[in-house]
Protein backbone atom coordinates (compact mmCIF):
# COMPACT_ATOMS: atom_id res chain seq x y z
CA UNK A 1 0.00 0.00 0.00
CA UNK A 2 1.65 3.50 -1.01
CA UNK A 3 2.16 6.26 1.49
CA UNK A 4 -0.98 8.13 1.54
CA UNK A 5 -2.06 10.78 4.19
CA UNK A 6 -5.59 9.71 3.71
CA UNK A 7 -5.99 6.00 2.20
CA UNK A 8 -8.48 5.52 -0.48
CA UNK A 9 -11.35 3.78 1.12
CA UNK A 10 -10.77 4.66 4.82
CA UNK A 11 -13.10 6.79 6.64
CA UNK A 12 -11.71 10.27 7.18
CA UNK A 13 -12.94 10.41 10.88
CA UNK A 14 -10.64 7.58 11.97
CA UNK A 15 -7.52 8.56 9.91
CA UNK A 16 -7.38 12.14 11.22
CA UNK A 17 -8.05 10.59 14.81
CA UNK A 18 -5.09 7.86 14.24
CA UNK A 19 -2.98 11.25 13.43
CA UNK A 20 -3.98 13.76 16.32
CA UNK A 21 -2.97 10.89 18.17
CA UNK A 22 0.38 9.21 16.64
CA UNK A 23 2.05 12.77 15.91
CA UNK A 24 2.02 13.38 19.66
CA UNK A 25 3.14 10.09 20.49
CA UNK A 26 5.63 9.77 18.03
CA UNK A 27 7.00 13.11 19.46
CA UNK A 28 6.59 12.43 23.65
CA UNK A 29 7.57 8.64 23.06
CA UNK A 30 11.00 9.75 20.69
CA UNK A 31 13.63 9.73 23.90
CA UNK A 32 11.69 6.11 24.94
CA UNK A 33 12.35 5.15 21.30
CA UNK A 34 15.62 6.27 21.26
CA UNK A 35 16.77 4.69 25.09
CA UNK A 36 14.91 1.17 23.49
CA UNK A 37 16.96 1.11 20.27
CA UNK A 38 20.55 1.68 22.00
CA UNK A 39 19.56 -1.16 24.49
CA UNK A 40 18.94 -3.42 21.86
CA UNK A 41 21.66 -1.91 19.65
CA UNK A 42 24.67 -2.65 22.99
CA UNK A 43 23.00 -5.94 23.98
CA UNK A 44 21.86 -7.90 21.02
CA UNK A 45 23.38 -5.91 17.78
CA UNK A 46 21.93 -4.90 15.02
CA UNK A 47 19.27 -4.91 13.11
CA UNK A 48 17.51 -3.50 16.33
CA UNK A 49 14.09 -3.16 13.99
CA UNK A 50 12.00 -6.45 12.73
CA UNK A 51 11.21 -5.98 9.48
CA UNK A 52 8.64 -8.59 7.66
CA UNK A 53 5.37 -8.09 5.16
CA UNK A 54 2.20 -8.08 6.65
CA UNK A 55 -1.15 -8.26 4.50
CA UNK A 56 -3.19 -5.09 5.37
CA UNK A 57 -5.88 -3.10 3.97
CA UNK A 58 -7.99 -5.30 1.04
CA UNK A 59 -4.74 -7.56 1.50
CA UNK A 60 -2.57 -5.04 0.13
CA UNK A 61 1.47 -5.75 1.51
CA UNK A 62 3.37 -3.45 3.35
CA UNK A 63 6.86 -4.02 5.92
CA UNK A 64 5.74 -4.26 9.68
CA UNK A 65 7.88 -2.45 12.01
CA UNK A 66 8.65 -3.66 15.38
CA UNK A 67 11.57 -3.94 17.46
CA UNK A 68 13.85 -7.13 17.07
CA UNK A 69 12.88 -9.41 20.33
CA UNK A 70 14.79 -12.82 18.68
CA UNK A 71 17.75 -14.13 18.30
CA UNK A 72 18.41 -15.73 14.83
CA UNK A 73 19.22 -19.36 15.89
CA UNK A 74 18.87 -22.67 14.29
CA UNK A 75 19.00 -25.96 15.49
CA UNK A 76 21.31 -28.93 13.76
CA UNK A 77 19.26 -29.20 11.06
CA UNK A 78 19.39 -25.84 10.33
CA UNK A 79 15.63 -24.85 10.82
CA UNK A 80 15.04 -21.84 13.52
CA UNK A 81 14.24 -22.99 16.97
CA UNK A 82 11.00 -22.49 18.40
CA UNK A 83 10.16 -18.92 19.19
CA UNK A 84 10.34 -19.37 23.00
CA UNK A 85 14.17 -20.32 22.52
CA UNK A 86 15.29 -17.67 20.72
CA UNK A 87 13.44 -15.06 22.27
CA UNK A 88 16.72 -12.99 24.49
CA UNK A 89 16.02 -11.53 28.12
CA UNK A 90 15.29 -7.88 26.66
CA UNK A 91 13.09 -9.11 24.23
CA UNK A 92 10.79 -11.02 26.71
CA UNK A 93 10.83 -7.45 28.62
CA UNK A 94 9.77 -5.80 25.15
CA UNK A 95 6.96 -8.22 24.09
CA UNK A 96 5.41 -8.40 27.89
CA UNK A 97 5.13 -4.68 28.11
CA UNK A 98 4.25 -4.44 24.54
CA UNK A 99 7.17 -1.90 23.99
CA UNK A 100 8.25 -3.81 20.89
CA UNK A 101 5.27 -2.76 19.40
CA UNK A 102 5.93 0.97 19.52
CA UNK A 103 7.64 1.13 15.71
CA UNK A 104 4.29 0.68 14.24
CA UNK A 105 3.51 4.08 15.04
CA UNK A 106 5.66 5.11 11.87
CA UNK A 107 3.55 2.62 9.76
CA UNK A 108 0.15 4.37 11.29
CA UNK A 109 1.70 7.85 10.11
CA UNK A 110 2.26 6.37 6.78
CA UNK A 111 -1.30 5.22 6.35
CA UNK A 112 -0.39 1.44 6.50
CA UNK A 113 -2.21 0.47 10.29
CA UNK A 114 -4.28 2.12 12.52
CA UNK A 115 -4.59 2.78 16.24
CA UNK A 116 -7.41 0.24 16.17
CA UNK A 117 -7.81 -2.71 13.85
CA UNK A 118 -7.67 -6.31 13.14
CA UNK A 119 -3.76 -7.33 13.97
CA UNK A 120 -1.94 -7.53 10.82
CA UNK A 121 -0.38 -11.09 10.50
CA UNK A 122 1.17 -13.07 8.28
CA UNK A 123 1.29 -13.01 4.47
CA UNK A 124 0.89 -16.87 3.98
CA UNK A 125 -2.47 -17.15 5.96
CA UNK A 126 -4.25 -14.99 2.77
CA UNK A 127 -5.34 -18.58 1.44
CA UNK A 128 -6.03 -19.94 4.57
CA UNK A 129 -8.99 -17.52 5.09
CA UNK A 130 -12.61 -18.56 4.48
CA UNK A 131 -14.50 -15.53 2.65
CA UNK A 132 -16.07 -14.70 6.11
CA UNK A 133 -12.75 -14.21 7.76
CA UNK A 134 -11.30 -12.36 4.85
CA UNK A 135 -13.43 -9.36 5.86
CA UNK A 136 -10.88 -8.51 8.36
CA UNK A 137 -9.19 -6.71 5.64
CA UNK A 138 -11.85 -4.47 4.79
CA UNK A 139 -9.96 -1.84 7.61
CA UNK A 140 -6.73 -0.83 7.67
CA UNK A 141 -5.19 -3.61 10.47
CA UNK A 142 -3.87 -1.92 13.80
CA UNK A 143 -1.60 -2.31 16.75
CA UNK A 144 -4.81 -3.07 18.95
CA UNK A 145 -8.41 -4.16 18.10
CA UNK A 146 -11.04 -5.67 19.64
CA UNK A 147 -9.72 -9.29 19.48
CA UNK A 148 -6.62 -7.83 21.78
CA UNK A 149 -8.76 -6.59 24.38
CA UNK A 150 -10.83 -10.09 24.78
CA UNK A 151 -7.97 -12.31 25.09
CA UNK A 152 -5.08 -11.35 22.37
CA UNK A 153 -2.74 -14.79 22.04
CA UNK A 154 -4.50 -17.03 23.95
CA UNK A 155 -7.80 -16.53 22.02
CA UNK A 156 -8.45 -19.82 19.26
CA UNK A 157 -7.87 -18.63 15.87
CA UNK A 158 -11.84 -19.12 15.65
CA UNK A 159 -12.70 -16.32 18.52
CA UNK A 160 -10.19 -14.22 16.96
CA UNK A 161 -11.66 -14.04 13.73
CA UNK A 162 -14.95 -13.32 15.31
CA UNK A 163 -14.16 -10.74 17.44
CA UNK A 164 -12.11 -9.28 14.31
CA UNK A 165 -15.62 -9.43 12.09
CA UNK A 166 -17.70 -7.84 14.74
CA UNK A 167 -15.08 -4.93 14.46
CA UNK A 168 -15.18 -4.37 11.54
CA UNK A 169 -19.32 -4.59 10.95
CA UNK A 170 -19.37 -2.10 13.99
CA UNK A 171 -16.84 0.62 14.04
CA UNK A 172 -16.98 3.81 15.44
CA UNK A 173 -15.13 6.79 16.56
CA UNK A 174 -15.96 6.32 20.16
CA UNK A 175 -15.58 2.18 20.11
CA UNK A 176 -12.16 2.99 18.79
CA UNK A 177 -11.67 5.09 22.17
CA UNK A 178 -13.01 2.17 24.06
CA UNK A 179 -10.24 -0.37 22.73
CA UNK A 180 -7.75 2.10 23.49
CA UNK A 181 -8.97 2.59 27.03
CA UNK A 182 -9.28 -1.22 27.83
CA UNK A 183 -5.98 -1.65 26.28
CA UNK A 184 -4.00 0.79 28.11
CA UNK A 185 -5.51 -1.60 30.94
CA UNK A 186 -4.51 -4.82 29.30
CA UNK A 187 -0.80 -3.60 28.76
CA UNK A 188 -0.39 -2.61 32.33
CA UNK A 189 -1.82 -6.02 33.65
CA UNK A 190 0.60 -7.89 30.67
CA UNK A 191 -2.70 -10.10 30.42
CA UNK A 192 -3.01 -12.70 27.06
CA UNK A 193 0.52 -11.99 26.05
CA UNK A 194 1.39 -15.65 24.72
CA UNK A 195 -0.22 -18.94 24.82
CA UNK A 196 1.06 -21.41 26.98
CA UNK A 197 4.97 -22.53 25.98
CA UNK A 198 4.88 -20.87 23.28
CA UNK A 199 6.40 -17.00 22.44
CA UNK A 200 3.15 -15.50 20.72
CA UNK A 201 0.81 -17.30 19.32
CA UNK A 202 0.26 -20.83 16.92
CA UNK A 203 0.43 -20.98 13.76
CA UNK A 204 -3.13 -20.77 11.44
CA UNK A 205 -3.55 -23.55 9.37
CA UNK A 206 -6.97 -22.75 8.12
CA UNK A 207 -10.73 -23.33 9.66
CA UNK A 208 -11.46 -27.32 9.11
CA UNK A 209 -14.39 -27.92 6.90
CA UNK A 210 -17.26 -27.78 8.38
CA UNK A 211 -16.38 -24.40 11.09
CA UNK A 212 -15.93 -21.96 8.51
CA UNK A 213 -17.33 -18.53 10.29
Amino acid sequence: MPTKIFPPGIPPAKRIFDLLLTIPAVLLLSPLLAVIALMLLIAEGPPILFRQPRPGYKGAVFTLLKFRTMREAFNRRGKPLPDHKRLFPLGNFLRATSLDELPELFNILRGEMSLVGPRPLLVEYLERYSPEQMRRHDVLPGITGWAQIHGRNILSWEEKFQHDIWYVDHWSLWLDIKILIITIWKVLKREGISQPGKATASEFKGTPTGREQ
